[in-house]
Order: structure tokens, then sequence, then C-alpha cells
């Protein structure tokens, strides 16, 4: 499988962060060009591919905010692949959990999820090709016992693998084929120094979430959709 992305252009939402960076250098090898909106300053300026005429950074969008997500996605022409690493992640019970603290996590992962799939499907069928959405779940969305302890992002991810599901048979007539992957725990600084006693050596690198991120997205992905991925490496 070749999966050549010449000439096809890819939003990757979280581009910046442990999985995007490795997504986009993943695409950048295969010829995409990658459109990366974010909102930290400081983590686009760390990002390893600023500057690299295959990337277009977007600053300072909000991907809960409808306005926002409608003009990035409107300002990309011809869009091939819209994949949705963004979210954000709280681990506490149930009963030490604010109302607050549960509609942030839906907006974070789920609102922003659904925003960005709107707008993808809408700028993928201004074209005649066809494409692919990638959302990212999590292992707690399709193994829900796993979300013990963090019932508000079990939840809004389970929220994303649903989303997926549903959306790929709305879309297929249109050509557009919509997979998530579901990792577990994967092998980043932030998670290694949040778990330091954890067996590292089993956890999914992001480079191997990434590769399987990058078949569900290229045109090489002739039939899988609905699809909800395990990526466990070997925990």
């Amino acid at each position: 499988m070749l999966m050549d992305f010449s000439n096809r252009h890819v939003v990757v939402t979280g581009g910046t962060g442990a999985l995007g960076t490795a997504l986009v250098g993943a695409l950048l090898e295969h010829g995409a060009t990658c459109h990366v909106p974010h909102r930290s300053e400081a983590a686009a300026k760390s990002f390893p591919y600023r500057g690299n005429p295959g990337v277009k950074l977007y600053p300072n969008v909000e991907l809960t905010d409808e306005k926002h997500v409608a003009d990035l996605f409107g300002a990309i022409s011809p869009l091939w692949a819209s994949i949705h690493v963004a979210g954000g992640f709280t681990a506490d019970p149930l009963t030490k959990t604010a109302k607050v603290t549960l509609m942030q996590q839906l907006d974070t992962n789920l609102v922003s999820c659904f925003l960005c799939c709107r707008a993808a499907v809408n700028a993928i069928t201004r074209g005649k090709d066809g494409g692919r959405i990638v959302n990212v779940a999590a292992r707690p969305a399709i193994e829900w016992r796993q979300g013990a302890g963090m019932t508000a992002y079990a939840a809004s991810k389970a929220g994303v693998a649903a989303l997926t599901a549903a959306l790929a048979e709305e879309v297929a007539k249109d050509g557009i084929l919509v997979n998530a992957v579901a990792p577990s725990i994967m092998d980043t600084p932030a998670n290694r120094a949040a778990m330091p006693k954890a067996d590292h050596a089993n956890w999914p690198k992001v480079e191997n979430v990434a590769r399987t991120i990058l078949f569900l997205a290229s045109p090489d992905n002739q039939a899988a959709r609905g699809a909800i991925v395990p990526v466990y490496g070997k925990a």
C-alpha cells in the first residue's frame, strides 16, 4: 500500500500534541498538505514542522466555537480528509466530578469532534472525490468498565465512538468513509510523568497509533467505515 496523499489536503486538529505531531510527520512523508489549527502559541512555537512548506498553522482556533470551525474548514479547498485528535482528559470519581467538569469534557471531546465532522462533511462534499474522516476515541469509549474513576471522560469519548458509527452510515453515499481509533494509554512524556511506575513498554507508541490513522485516512482505505479500531499495544 502506497498511501499516497500527494496533492491532498488534510486537517489535523490537535496537531501540535504528541500524537498529532507524529501524525503530521507521517502525513508529510506521504505527500499531504496539513492544516493544523491551534490555540496555544507556546505549543506552536515548539512544533517541529513549523515552517514546513507542507504545513499551514491556524492560530487562535477554538474548536468548540461554530464560527471558528466553519471559518477554518471554509478556507480549505479541496479537502480530502479531516482527522480529529484534539481533546482533553480528566480523572476523578463520579462523586468528585462537578457538572462544570462534565460539560468541559463533553465540549472538549465530543462537541469539538461533532463540529469538525460537520464542517468536514460540508467541505469534502464540495469536491468530487469523496474523502475520509478519522476521529480519536479511547479505550474506555468501547470498554466502558475501563472508565472507572474517569466517568466524565469515558462518557465524552463514548459519544465520539457513537458519533463515528452513526455518521459513517449517514455519509457513505457521499463517498466519505468515517472511522475512529480507540487508543489505550499512549507512550508520551506527559503520561510517563503522570504514571512513572507503569509498564511503559506495553503502552502503544504514538507512531503506531499514527500509522493506523494514516491508513484509515488514506485513499488505500476503500472499504472500512464505521469502525472503532482498538490500538492497545501490549497492554
